[in-house]
């Protein structure tokens, strides 16, 4: 029941998870249901969109169901219908989008469209109860590396983006040329305990002096070249090196350039969002680089870094409250900017 309170059925379906989660005033959880395609996309190195998408028609029905039957609710309490509608696979958000829609249409429900990228930042909302704007954002994830200015719940400027590679894409290229399979990131982060980041180095690549920005193809390129270098010359590769100085590589510039935007920016907090935010050594790092600098570190519980409708029922539900509605117009935009 739902006891007045607010009530957020909510869709992610960007890239290869079909989820679900029924939300209570934004930032608590009545149900989180997540339906991962890892495995399936694992023979594959990568995220196929056609199959990820069928995969998503598949299952998007049923995990709706489980998230209402976990949260004992009905529709009749639920509030409103949240959505991410970009970035993402056009495919795959028109699966979760139609779906919202139908729903929407059919229950008289309004229809609140999320920025991905939005609801990976309030992900931190829920398990840190006291967060509250205006602080600086990392978020970094397969498809993403961003620094973004939080001024407001609605309300955030990105600073700094990725010119090429998002870092967990440098992370899953790296992690296939390593022979370590997929998804990479969990795999060099476990491997990189390991290894010396100082045996073997790779470029750290700042670009220009004042630029928040990033760049992560050259550090996969020197890795490529390194292992190539080392196998025409015939040497063994120790491949815990090799992902320790990779990561070295990215996570040092990484911490910098946050740090910098934060202390830049007369900001007192520093979040964590995405799916590399799970990462072990970039939370050592950021949290050695916040103690020196007094700044507070935010970041969310591993389930909640991954692509989880949790974080679109709460970001929606900030849009609600500001009194931000969509209609059954709302498109999917997979190159969606923040």
């Amino acid at each position: 029941m739902k006891d007045g309170k607010t009530v957020t059925l909510a869709i992610e379906s960007s890239c290869d998870e079909t989820a679900a989660a029924v939300m209570s005033e934004g930032r608590g959880v009545l149900s989180n249901i997540i339906s991962s395609q890892i495995d399936i996309h694992k023979q594959y190195g990568g995220v196929v969109p056609e199959i990820a998408s069928r995969h998503h028609l598949t299952n998007i029905n049923t995990v709706v169901d489980r998230a209402m039957e976990e949260a004992d609710v009905s529709m009749d309490e639920v509030d409103m219908i949240g959505v991410t509608y970009g970035p993402g696979l056009v495919g795959a958000l028109l699966i979760g989008l139609a779906t919202a829609k139908a729903y929407a249409l059919a229950a008289g429900k309004p229809l609140i469209g999320v920025h991905h990228i939005h609801g990976h930042i309030c992900a931190n909302y829920i398990e840190h109860r006291e967060l509250e704007p205006p602080f600086m954002a990392l978020v970094i994830s397969g498809g993403h590396t961003n620094i973004v200015e939080v001024t407001g719940y609605n309300e955030c400027r990105v600073l700094g983006a990725t010119r090429d590679d998002a870092a967990g894409e440098a992370y899953d290229k790296v992690a296939r040329v390593l022979g370590l399979g997929y998804p990479g990131g969990p795999l060099i982060d476990r491997i990189a305990k390991e290894g010396d980041p100082h045996a073997v180095e790779f470029k750290r690549v700042f670009l220009e002096k004042d630029s928040f920005d990033f760049s992560f193809s050259g550090i996969k390129t020197g890795v490529l070249n390194y292992i190539n270098s080392e196998k025409q010359a015939g040497r063994e590769i120790n491949v815990a090196d090799v992902a320790a100085g990779f990561q070295a590589a990215v996570l040092d510039v990484i911490v910098a350039k946050t740090l910098r935007a934060a202390i830049d920016m007369g900001k007192d907090r520093i979040v964590l969002a995405g799916g590399v935010a799970a990462n072990s050594r970039l939370r050592e790092m950021m949290a050695e680089g916040c103690r020196k600098n007094g700044i507070d570190l935010y970041y969310p519980s591993p389930v909640l870094c991954t692509d989880n409708a949790a974080m679109i029922g709460c970001a929606a539900y900030y849009r609600y409250m500001a009194g931000e509605r969509d209609d059954l117009t709302l498109d999917a935009i997979p190159n969606l900017e923040l």
